[in-house]
């Protein structure tokens, strides 16, 4: 009996030992996590807490055709996606991060050709040059061109579907330029 005993007694300090064992492992895996977080993330964003401003150069019409207006557009949208999902604060000159560009194209193409030799479907498609500099770490500058399209029927002109592409063309590239810059995608 003495030895049963002695035996529930070991359960008891192994398991004593076992339940010390994993609250030491949490508390180290905590403490790992946060001393990691050295940059902090709200909605997808990766930035270091060192970047406080983003500047928003004028991107420039560099393209024949489009909206007269398609610059001005285009720079107000990208702000407002700084301003709607970050905690950065838009500033006119000196942000620790600046963009600024071209829109280098501004496209209408025939696609999906039909047996008439006609196109079955039109196609949109912008491109924007952006250039970005980070002045907190000048090891993520870049250049890159940015582009995406939106079709339409054939039987349709630009015009009649222009105001209903150019802004879903628009907040793509946006996108994409702000999970580059900012979600480091």
């Amino acid at each position: 009996m003495k030895s049963k005993l002695m035996t529930n007694e070991e359960s008891s300090v192994k398991n004593s030992k076992k339940k010390r064992l994993l609250v030491l492992f949490f508390i180290l895996n905590s403490s790992l996590f946060v001393s990691s977080c050295g940059v902090y993330s709200f909605t997808g964003t990766t930035l270091s807490p060192a970047i406080k401003t983003v500047t928003v150069n004028n991107f420039v019409l560099a393209t024949a055709g489009g909206p007269a207006n398609l610059p001005l557009t285009f720079n107000e949208r990208l702000k407002e996606y700084y301003q709607r999902y970050t905690n950065l604060k838009v500033v006119p000159t000196n942000g620790d991060m600046v963009l600024e560009g071209n829109i280098t194209g501004y496209d209408l193409l025939a696609v999906a050709p039909t047996a008439q030799d006609q196109a079955g479907v039109n196609r949109l498609q912008i491109t924007v040059l952006a250039r970005f500099y980070n002045n907190k770490d000048e090891t993520k500058n870049f250049e890159q061109s940015f582009s995406f399209y939106q079709d339409f029927p054939q039987g349709q002109t630009l015009s009649q579907n222009e105001s209903r592409l150019v802004p879903k063309i628009l907040d793509q590239i946006v996108l994409d330029i702000f999970n580059k810059t900012a979600a480091d995608w």
